[in-house]
């Protein structure tokens, strides 16, 4: 009776060493997955950091665009973009004018 005791002491000490080594494998492996995920999250991160400020750049830009035009829109409804539209395109002048053609 006592070779059974210590024989079912020893299997019971076994199985305890078998599942401390099982559930230590698991806890690893899933250290191991969590770690390469948030390496690869933290590179995705950089990528999309990377990404952002480039669409606030072209947002910069674009904004000093429309700032741009919406300055060259003023300017259009002055006489004096009227007087330079007509001079270059149609040749108008002022009256009093004098215009002065060169010979060839």
């Amino acid at each position: 009776m006592a070779v059974k005791r210590r024989k079912a002491a020893y299997q019971k000490k076994r199985q305890n060493r078998t599942g401390v080594v099982l559930v230590a494998t698991v806890v690893a492996l899933m250290m191991v997955v969590v770690g390469v995920q948030t390496f690869q999250l933290k590179q995705q991160q950089a990528e999309y950091e990377k990404e952002e400020q480039y669409y606030l750049e072209l947002i910069a830009q674009e904004e000093a665009r429309s700032l741009e035009i919406a300055e060259f829109e003023k300017y259009t409804h002055t006489t004096a973009y009227i007087e330079e539209v007509a001079k270059a395109k149609f040749g108008l002048v002022k009256d009093g004018e004098i215009l002065f053609i060169a010979e060839q």
